[in-house]
């Protein structure tokens, strides 16, 4: 039999930590697939992150556009991270989009969006937020997947892989602010030839003062499920992590709709708890 899609859509986690999540007992998951999308034909929805502004939450993602065969930013919007309304596509461009990496600074709403196609890392500012987004720079120079943007210590970092075929190194760039310059940390690459804990899994989070970071487990194929690492050492010439108790934190678990992977999580202090959106693969049957 022929292999159908790659059949990605998001879900809800909830837990007491963010090493120690499971599916949300509230909700149905998963609470967003390529059936919600009604503004264009949609074969996947994945690379889920979100933001909450006063009393509703906001999840940005990629939408696979079957017509053209690229990625495109979607956005839905919920009061309570149970009920989620599908709203619209909010950036396309003649090119692949995807992982819209989401963050506020200084009342301001940015999005960094893998964009491969351009040979750069791309700063986006919401104006106005949450559905029109224009192009402020290009960050860094060169073909980077998953660029995750932590702001910690009053600096600005960005983890990236280089290696978007191989998912295999994990490199990391330093600015003083937001626009820049950026320049390459001295220990890149940090990560060279593994492909369990290189490649960025979603957003980096700093919790009681633990810093923690997400990875695509991508052994023995792509989007296989997530480990978490704690950044024992982040500055300007060190850089030293280990991986988390509790990790992986993402992984299949008989599910259908996640029965063959997990790539993605982006978790969120709730109501003494933690939130999460992630996402799942349903059939694993190429490149997402």
């Amino acid at each position: 039999m022929k292999p159908g899609p790659r059949l990605w859509s998001l879900a809800i986690y909830s837990g007491k930590s963010p090493l120690h999540l499971a599916p949300w007992g509230q909700v149905q998951n998963p609470v967003l697939s390529a059936e919600h999308v009604t503004d264009v034909d949609a074969s996947f929805l994945a690379d889920p992150f979100m933001v909450r502004v006063g009393k509703l939450w906001y999840m940005f993602f990629e939408v696979l556009n079957r017509e053209n065969n690229r990625g495109e930013i979607g956005l839905a919007t919920s009061p309570d991270c149970a009920a989620w309304q599908y709203q619209k596509i909010v950036l396309r461009e003649p090119y692949h989009l995807s992982y819209p990496c989401v963050f506020e600074s200084e009342g301001e709403f940015f999005m960094v969006p893998e964009t491969l196609a351009p040979g750069a890392i791309r700063l986006y500012r919401a104006d106005p937020f949450p559905d029109r987004w224009t192009f402020v720079s290009e960050l860094v120079r060169g073909k980077f997947a998953d660029s995750t943007v932590l702001h910690f210590q009053e600096k600005w970092w960005i983890f990236t892989c280089p290696n978007h075929q191989q998912h295999d190194m994990l490199s990391l760039y330093m600015a003083d602010k937001l626009t820049g310059p950026w320049r390459e940390h001295p220990k890149n690459p940090l990560i060279v030839g593994d492909r369990r804990r290189a490649r960025p899994g979603g957003r980096v989070i700093v919790n009681n003062g633990q810093i923690i970071r997400y990875a695509q487990d991508c052994f023995p194929a792509y989007g296989s499920r997530v480990r978490a690492f704690e950044i024992l050492e982040l500055d300007s010439t060190c850089y030293r992590e280990k991986e988390a108790d509790g990790s992986p934190v993402l992984a299949p678990d008989g599910s259908d709709w996640n029965a063959s992977g997990m790539h993605h999580i982006d978790p969120h202090p709730y109501q003494g708890a933690w939130i999460a959106c992630v996402d799942g693969l349903h059939r694993d049957c190429g490149n997402g």
